[in-house]
């Protein structure tokens, strides 16, 4: 498959395309072939180290091996990656990796995806320490219910000033 850019005009079949005749209308612009936004685009991806963020704010790491037409996707070796941002108490965050195995994806749960460069896979994320995964479970959870606890709040100070969000259905005061 060729590497093209935006910039790059598309192939029409051998030659340059005759130029219209005055006053006749001539069909709008294509976009390129290596353009196309659809399900796709994963195929120069398969078999390829991907990280993919999910809309729950999972981070996966795996090797794409299968994918349909709704952007389900199948990976292999999956790890999952949690991470702790640093905080007032610790300057550097933390991170540890799960193993998972092989790892079934809905498309439509799929919010960032992204091939990883094998030269830097090794090397730990920047400001961030490895560490044991029981560890930062223990502090990511903690940090979701602390967070989760501080929206409450929020919510319930801006219903009383007569605010009403999108999903009050969904979060009970």
């Amino acid at each position: 498959m060729e590497n093209l850019t935006i910039s790059d005009t598309p192939q029409q079949g051998g030659g340059p395309a005759p130029a219209a005749p005055l006053g006749v209308q001539s069909r709008p612009q294509q976009l390129p072939a290596q353009m196309f936004t659809t399900a796709a685009q994963l195929l120069d991806l398969t078999d390829k180290k991907l990280m993919i963020a999910l809309r729950d704010g999972r981070k996966l790491l795996g090797i794409l091996r299968s994918w349909d037409q709704f952007a389900n996707l199948v990976l292999q070796s999956t790890i999952e990656r949690i991470f702790v941002p640093p905080g007032p108490d610790n300057p550097r965050g933390m991170y540890a990796d799960i193993p998972r195995g092989v790892f079934l994806v809905r498309g439509e749960n799929v919010l960032l995806l992204g091939e990883i460069d094998l030269n830097k896979d090794d090397d730990s994320p920047a400001g961030y320490d490895q560490v044991t995964p029981d560890m930062v479970e223990a502090l990511s959870k903690a940090r979701k219910t602390e967070e989760k606890s501080r929206e409450k709040g929020k919510i319930k100070k801006l219903s009383t000033l007569g605010f009403e969000g999108e999903s009050m259905g969904e979060i009970l005061l």
